[in-house]
């Protein structure tokens, strides 16, 4: 049972099988062993989002007297692999995977389904079968919810015809293309211009490189939206920098820093909650479930809502990401 501050006003949800509550727990459908070895691989802690993802697991997996064996693959497709086979050799109960590329581990992981291990992909989902559920959160309805806000803005404003550059996170990766199609779905007709910028990675640093160029061949943009909240953060430094104040920014994650910055009155126009710490509590509760042979959702959505400065108080911020945690029922 969690025992978290949640909101459940204007939840969103994508899909059927899931009903969100306004109590404060993942409900259970049965009574669940103790003591679970469950084996984690991640793609890689370079980034905030994956550290606290890892983090919120941890902590689950503790409260519940179970053992996380966590295993980073550091972006190599090779050692998560391995790492996949050596989480079968120990036996464990079960695989969370958050895979480096959704068609290179499948192979292992029916070797998993064939060993009797169930396994949760989150975050990032698989190419294949063989997997008994995946937590993450609609990206698509994500963006679409950020272009909502930004068309809002921009209405509110007056602005017609406004040029908004995107930053893109990596080429050709779900969450990527969910968040374009969202944004883009939500600008659709409405006069705007969707200028394409390049690849980021969703890293900071790239999205500083790329604005650089981006604001001198586009002088007259008003908005930037960037697929995470660390580029948006870095495309609003360069234009700070340049005495850019009137360009407006948004991005998805809700980072605290973005949220501080809309309460403070600044630029940066809306976000998207993605609460990694949750995100890893509700995946090791799935499979802690998947492990005792009960049946969980294919499809497990932990929650979102749209930030913008007309509801930025009502999202506690004191950790690295905002805090965001409906309740959600297993029942399907």
């Amino acid at each position: 049972m969690f025992n978290r501050r949640t909101f459940v006003s204007g939840v969103m949800v994508t899909g059927s099988v899931l009903a969100m509550t306004a109590g404060l727990a993942l409900v259970p459908t049965a009574a669940l062993a103790e003591g679970l070895k469950i084996g984690f691989s991640q793609v890689t802690l370079q980034s905030p989002f994956y550290v606290q993802l890892k983090d919120g697991a941890e902590a689950a997996a503790k409260a519940g007297g179970d053992t996380l064996i966590f295993l980073d693959a550091n972006g190599d497709v090779s050692k998560q692999n391995n790492d996949i086979q050596d989480l079968i050799t120990q036996g464990v109960n079960a695989i969370i995977i958050n895979p480096v590329n959704p068609d290179a581990v499948v192979p292992s992981l029916e070797e998993a389904t064939a060993a009797g291990i169930p396994v949760i992909t989150v975050d990032r989902s698989v190419n294949g079968g063989g997997v008994v559920a995946h937590i993450g959160r609609d990206n698509k309805a994500m963006g679409m919810a950020v272009g909502e806000a930004v068309k809002a803005f921009l209405a509110k404003e007056g602005i017609e015809g406004a040029k908004i550059i995107e930053i893109q996170g990596d080429a050709g990766g779900a969450v990527m293309m969910d968040r374009r199609d969202g944004f883009h779905a939500a600008l659709e007709g409405s006069g705007h211009n969707l200028v394409e910028g390049p690849y980021a990675e969703y890293i900071r640093a790239n999205a500083v490189t790329a604005m650089q160029d981006l604001l001198q061949a586009n002088s007259d943009v008003k908005v930037v939206y960037a697929h995470n909240d660390d580029m948006a953060l870095g495309a609003l430094q360069v234009l700070q920098e340049n005495g850019r104040d009137d360009v407006y920014v948004a991005g998805v994650d809700g980072l605290s820093e973005a949220l501080g910055i809309m309460a403070d009155g600044g630029n940066y126009l809306a976000t998207a909650l993605n609460d990694p710490q949750y995100l890893g509590d509700v995946t090791i509760q799935v499979a802690r479930e998947a492990a005792a042979g009960n049946a969980v959702p294919a499809f497990v959505d932990a929650g979102t809502r749209a930030v913008t400065a007309d509801n930025v108080d009502e999202f506690p911020r004191d950790s690295l990401f905002a805090e965001y945690r409906p309740t959600i029922n297993m029942d399907k």
